[in-house]
């Protein structure tokens, strides 16, 4: 199943924390040591409950259960965007609308708005003015941008799957007030308490977040009977991650 080992992880930088005065206590048992003032991951407890992740996301989807990836900061759009298109699950990459998950019932009420205005022919085009047309225009725009990655989600999903937990703290108070699990890549500023299934590891490194969002989306493939050669990942490895631990990120949240 986890086909992710030591030197994967070490190769991307997946051992780099933050600086030490961003630490979070809740996360030392994660910390192998401090060196030129970072935190070092031990890359040992992130290869143990990447397995323990991944073994909850094999068994959740060969019973055909539903995950929502969520990714909104720079470094993770695109992989979560393309990592969920592969497994035919949903994303959110834009920003968390809040109550996307503890008032669905609206969510759904938007996507069913955006449904009509999408589609071709659609009476509420008829007899309106270039003007009202321009504003249902805008209007389907803006609605197609916060709902794109979640357009098909019929009901609450069976777990999230969280690139930075610290940053993404709406979406994981949601989903902890509604006992949806939370399987997360948590680095070091970040309480690891709150989620499931933390996974240790550098959340800024794009090379680290494309190995571990790959595997997950593998894991669900593999449930699924349709992991083959043409549903790899996406090949990151030329990119670059000198410049990735960005300290500036600061979530409007201390919660996690």
């Amino acid at each position: 199943m986890n086909k992710v080992k030591f030197d994967d992880l070490l190769s991307t930088g997946a051992h780099f924390g933050h600086v030490t005065s961003k630490w979070n206590p809740n996360f030392k048992p994660f910390i192998l040591m401090e060196k030129n003032g970072v935190h070092i991951i031990n890359l040992d407890e992130t290869l143990l409950y990447l397995d323990k992740a991944l073994g909850f996301i094999q068994n959740l989807a060969k019973k055909k259960g539903e995950f929502l990836f969520v990714g909104t900061k720079k470094q993770a759009r695109d992989i979560v965007q393309q990592e969920a298109d592969r497994c035919s699950m949903f994303y959110v990459v834009e920003r968390w609308l809040g109550g996307t998950l503890t008032n669905f019932s609206t969510i759904k009420k938007s996507i069913k708005r955006l449904n009509l205005l999408e589609k071709e022919g659609s009476h509420i085009y008829e007899n309106q003015t270039k003007k009202e047309v321009q504003m249902l225009n805008r209007e389907r725009i803006k609605l197609s941008d916060q709902h794109r990655g979640i357009k098909d989600m019929r009901r609450l999903p069976d777990a999230i799957i969280v690139v930075d937990a610290r940053l993404e703290f709406t979406a994981v108070k949601e989903a902890n007030g509604l006992g949806i699990p939370i399987i997360a890549i948590v680095d070091s500023n970040t309480n690891p308490n709150n989620i499931s299934y933390p996974i240790p590891a550098n959340d800024d490194s794009i090379r680290t977040i494309q190995l571990l969002i790959s595997s997950i989306a593998d894991t669900i493939l593999e449930a699924n009977g349709k992991l083959n050669d043409n549903n790899t990942p996406t090949d990151q490895s030329n990119i670059s991650d000198a410049d990735n631990k960005q300290d500036s990120i600061t979530p409007t949240s201390d919660n996690n």
